[in-house]
């Protein structure tokens, strides 16, 4: 084991990495990584309001992006950011926020999670779900329609979005039309230097995993929960019935392998409506090259506006 898996080391480097995190955001008056954001995608406005959406755990901050569309009562699509269980970087799923909420016709509510080491497994797939039956519930008030439904994230908020969607299937609801798992974490089972990437030095590397997965998940007997790693072989249950779901996984991406096993599960279900593999691109690809980004955020707006119906404004 190494000294960046022990509970106790890991969770000090969980903090510090916030603690940084928060100091630079607090020396560029708040707006460091919202400003990048922001200018990317230029052509998409950014029409938002902010939300409180009560939980068990805590109230969830959100974002709301709206759509410029004809329909009285959009779709809404239920976005979980990356940050590896750890950080909370909301502002960097801007730019696919405002690209879904104009492109798929949909308003997309962007979700500040709760994070470990301050809240470890289950309590942050527990209150996703939770935030994705309150969306559901309360459309007709907050003006989407929840009952055309999807959810998706980025690297961890992929994977939470998958939770939410297993939690959907066994709790009978809410229905989800579609789950969009982005380069999502699907397996802590397999400890990260046991995993292979397809270049040397892959984006993510094992002791960031370590960090990330230690606190997230600091008893290794609980990584084998369905709401953790349902691409590894432990989870043998009949998943007959969940949402439909678009994989979308990195070539050289530390997680490729996760994210193929378990768009072939879904696959033997009748789930998949897709696996796509963004050829030439690591983990978190899409922060930094437009050019995929654009390509890739087209492929989920698709298949998101066809899931639910959506019309473009």
């Amino acid at each position: 084991m190494s000294l960046l898996a022990r509970p106790a080391v890991a969770t000090l480097a969980a903090k510090a990495m916030q603690r940084m995190t928060l100091l630079a955001e607090r020396r560029s008056g708040g707006r460091g990584s919202a400003v990048a954001s922001y200018a990317r995608f230029p052509e998409y406005p950014r029409t938002v309001r902010e939300l409180i959406i009560p939980t068990s755990f805590a109230p969830a901050r959100a974002t709301v992006y709206l759509p410029t569309t004809v329909d009285p009562a959009p779709p809404v699509y239920v976005n979980f950011h990356g940050g590896g269980y750890v950080m909370r970087i909301t502002e960097v799923d801007d730019p696919l926020c405002r690209f879904l909420a104009a492109e798929a016709g949909v308003v997309v509510i962007n979700v500040d999670y709760v994070v470990a080491p301050q809240h470890p497994f289950p309590a942050p797939p527990k209150q996703a779900y939770e935030i994705v039956r309150w969306v559901a519930e309360h459309g007709a008030e907050q003006g989407w329609d929840g009952s055309r439904l999807t959810v998706g994230g980025q690297s961890a908020g992929g994977a939470l979005a998958a939770a939410a969607a297993r939690q959907a299937l066994e709790e009978g609801g809410p229905s989800i039309a579609l789950q969009v798992l982005h380069y999502p974490p699907l397996d802590l089972v397999t400890h990260a230097k046991d995993k292979h990437a397809a270049v040397d030095k892959p984006m993510l590397r094992p002791w960031m995993a370590d960090i990330f997965d230690t606190s997230y998940v600091p008893d290794e007997r609980l990584r084998t929960d369905r709401l953790v790693s349902p691409a590894h072989p432990s989870d043998t249950a009949d998943l007959t019935g969940i949402a439909p779901a678009l994989v979308v996984t990195a070539e050289f991406d530390l997680l490729q392998g996760e994210g193929e096993r378990y768009a072939d599960r879904l696959r033997t279900t009748g789930a998949l409506v897709e696996h796509h593999d963004v050829a030439g691109a690591d983990h978190g690809y899409d922060g930094s090259d437009d050019e995929k980004a654009r390509k890739v955020y087209g492929l989920i707006a698709g298949h998101v506006r066809q899931a639910v119906g959506a019309r473009k404004g």
